[in-house]
C-alpha cells in the first residue's frame, strides 16, 4: 500500500469511529457528498437535521454495505429484489416497508412506515460502511436547499465546523443525487443518476412519476431545492450582461456544463458549475443566473428536474 493509500485508509478509519461515537461525517458517493450519521444513533440524527436545517418532515436516506443489511431494515417485494440485484450498487434509492426491529431513530424516516434505502457503489463509501458496521443516514452534505456538494470544498464551505470529518474522495463522478423508487405501489419520486429508462427496461414497463407530492415520501420532493444564492432563470440561450450564463452544446456561456452535449458531463458538472456561477454572480455583483437549454432525455431529465426546483420560489428555511 503506498503512502497515500495508507493515509486515506487511516482517515477513512478515523471517519468510522466518528460515525460510531455520534459524530457526523461527510463523505463521498458515486452521487454527491453525503452528511452522514450512525442512523440508529437519535442524537446523532438529529444532529443532521440541525446542521442541514432540514424541516423534521424530509426523511434521510440511510446507506449500508449491502443487500443483506438493507434486509434487515426493510421488507423487500419481488419487484425490490429484482432492481436491486440489477443496480446495487449503484444510483438508485428504494422506498420500501420498515422491517421488524429494524433499531432506526425515528427521525430518520420522519414518522413514516417506509425507509429510503441504498447501496453506494464508490469505493470509499463501501470501505467506511464496512468499517462502521452500522446502517449510516446520509442526505446531501450541504445546508437544507441550498446546491448540492460534489467535492470536499464544497462541504467545508457550506458546512464549516458544523461537521466533524470530511473524507475527501475527490470530486464525485456521477454529480446527481441517486434515483429514487417506491416499490409498493410503484411509483419514481426523484429523478436522479440512473435514468428512469434503464429501470423502466428492466421492468419492461413505464413506471409512474410522483416527483413533487403534496406530502414529502422521499428526499428531494420539495418544489424550491438545490439552490444557489443567485436566482436562477432557465432555458436561456442568448446571454445578457446581467445574468451569469451557464451553457450546453451549442450555447458557449460564461462557462458551461457540457460543450459537446453530453448529458451525463453534464450531469457530473451541474453542481460544481451552480457553486461556481453563483461565485461568479457575486463577484460580478450580478442577482441572477441564466441556463441554457437542456435535453429532457435521459439524465437530462435529473438535470432539468434540480434545475426546476433551484429556479422556483425559495422557500423559508425552519
Amino acid at each position: 500500500m503506498s503512502a497515500t493509500e495508507t493515509r486515506r485508509h487511516d482517515e477513512m478509519l478515523q471517519a468510522a469511529d466518528r460515525l460510531r461515537r455520534g459524530g457526523l461525517v461527510a463523505f463521498p458517493t458515486e452521487t454527491v457528498y453525503g452528511l452522514g450519521a450512525d442512523a440508529t444513533d437519535a442524537r446523532a440524527v438529529a444532529r443532521v437535521f440541525a446542521a442541514k436545517g432540514r424541516p423534521a418532515f424530509n426523511p434521510l436516506i440511510v446507506h449500508v454495505g449491502d443487500l443483506a443489511a438493507a434486509e434487515r431494515l426493510a421488507v423487500f417485494d419481488p419487484v425490490a429484489r429484482d432492481l436491486a440485484a440489477r443496480f446495487w450498487p449503484g444510483p438508485l434509492t428504494l422506498v420500501l416497508r420498515l422491517a421488524e426491529g429494524h433499531a432506526l431513530a425515528p427521525l430518520v424516516t420522519a414518522g413514516l412506515d417506509t425507509v429510503a434505502i441504498r447501496v453506494p457503489a464508490a469505493p470509499l463509501a463501501r470501505d467506511l460502511l464496512a468499517a462502521v458496521g452500522r446502517p449510516v443516514a446520509a442526505p446531501s452534505a450541504n445546508r437544507s436547499g441550498q446546491v448540492s456538494a460534489t467535492r470536499a470544498a464544497h462541504v467545508r464551505e457550506g458546512l464549516g465546523a458544523d461537521v466533524d470529518l470530511v473524507l475527501d474522495g475527490g470530486p464525485c463522478p456521477v454529480g446527481l443525487e441517486s434515483t429514487i423508487l417506491r416499490t409498493d405501489p410503484l411509483a419514481l419520486l426523484r429523478e436522479g443518476g440512473l435514468a428512469a429508462e434503464a429501470i423502466e427496461a428492466a421492468l419492461g414497463h413505464a413506471v409512474p412519476r410522483d416527483v413533487t407530492p403534496g406530502k414529502v415520501q422521499a428526499p428531494g420532493q420539495l418544489s424550491s431545492h438545490y439552490a444557489p444564492n443567485a436566482a436562477v432563470r432557465l432555458d436561456v440561450v442568448d446571454a445578457e450582461g446581467d445574468a451569469v450564463h451557464i451553457g450546453f452544446g451549442p450555447v458557449a456561456g460564461d462557462m458551461t456544463l457540457s460543450a459537446t452535449g453530453d448529458v451525463v458531463e453534464a450531469a457530473a458538472n451541474l453542481f460544481d458549475m451552480l457553486h461556481r456561477a453563483d461565485a461568479l454572480a457575486r463577484a460580478r455583483g450580478l442577482a441572477r443566473i441564466d441556463v441554457a437549454p437542456i435535453p429532457e432525455v435521459g439524465l437530462g431529465r435529473a438535470i432539468n428536474d434540480r434545475l426546476r426546483r433551484a429556479a422556483a420560489p425559495r422557500i423559508a428555511q425552519p
